[in-house]
């Protein structure tokens, strides 16, 4: 049978061709074959893998990082300005304290393979060549525990929550990350724990909104206000301001507070409040005060309204050019 799968492969130039580019992959059709296309090389190791079963990369008792932990932390807009600290509960793979982490029983050992003697890989031949795979009695870890550890059954590892102190420095942002490092998964066979990743999280304020390091509010005022002026307190994240209006301030009219924004966690100069005036209409009026509108706006005609009066006129001269 090797024999004719030698000649077959020989005698074909197209075979001939896959097999000096691809090895015994490419003519072995349970491989796909170099006629069913290559659609890239994702992990190069992972056709070292297939071919060579993990030969190149993975060696007996090869220790293995732990994996990342990524925690979603919740905040309040004061909370990332001031700076916190707060405690998280996260589960997490720890190293069983009743073994140590090699998963055996208390008072036993791991045993070395003897199938790959310790080598995590064994050759098998296949075809007319062998190759090199891992070791199914071991499963590529060169050990076999014989009296697996009752608490973590030969894992190595158990899973619990544990509890940690995050320190939230003054300024973070949405979206900022503090890594913990070696808070997140054991290692496996004596490997590096791996890191946890805290994500920030800011809630939604019901007064200020962010952009990078300045902060923005709505501040509505009466229309008395808005034409004769007046001052009012602004709230600010540290304390309160004074906010001086001006006589015949329009609606959308911005005031910047200086340095009454946030302080960027990477040093900088501290941001500005930008406060947008909003004029209200005043609602829920008795009949006496519409009168009083009424014979207020018929007192101050059209000159005390310049914007529109002007735009009046631009839209009947509209009217006009388009002949409605």
């Amino acid at each position: 049978k090797e024999i004719k799968e030698a000649y077959e492969i020989l005698s074909d130039p197209q075979k001939r061709a896959a097999y000096d580019q691809f090895g015994h992959a490419g003519v072995d059709p349970s491989m796909g074959g170099a006629g069913a296309g290559f659609s890239g090389f994702g992990d190069i190791g992972d056709i070292f893998e297939s071919v060579f079963g993990g030969g190149g990369r993975n060696g007996g008792n090869r220790a293995f990082r732990g994996g990342d932990l990524r925690y979603d932390l919740s905040l309040s807009l004061e909370e990332v300005v001031t700076g916190t600290e707060v405690k998280i509960r996260i589960p997490t793979h720890v190293t069983c304290s009743n073994c140590g982490g090699n998963g055996a029983k208390p008072g036993t050992s791991p045993k070395t393979c003897t199938r790959c003697d310790g080598h995590g890989q064994i050759r098998v031949t296949q075809g007319f060549f062998s190759v090199q795979q891992t070791c199914p009695n071991c499963r590529g870890t060169g050990k076999v525990i014989t009296e697996p550890c009752r608490s973590c059954r030969g894992s190595g590892r158990m899973q619990e929550h544990k509890t940690l102190s995050v320190k939230v420095p003054a300024g973070v942002d949405n979206g900022d990350r503090i890594r913990l490092s070696g808070e997140g998964e054991a290692g496996v066979n004596g490997g590096p724990a791996g890191d946890l990743y805290v994500q920030i999280n800011v809630r939604p304020h019901a007064i200020f909104t962010r952009e990078e390091n300045h902060l923005y509010c709505e501040v509505p005022i009466s229309i008395v206000t808005a034409a004769l002026g007046g001052e009012l307190e602004a709230p600010t994240l540290n304390g309160r301001v004074m906010l001086k209006i001006p006589p015949e301030t329009q609606t959308g009219k911005v005031f910047r507070i200086r340095n009454k924004g946030v302080k960027p966690v990477r040093g900088g100069s501290i941001g500005d409040l930008h406060c947008r005036v909003i004029v209200e209409t005043p609602v829920n009026l008795t009949n006496r005060q519409k009168e009083l509108l009424k014979e207020f706006n018929e007192s101050i005609g059209d000159k005390h309204s310049p914007k529109q009066s002007s735009w009046v006129d631009g839209v009947k001269k509209f009217f006009e050019d388009m002949k409605f």
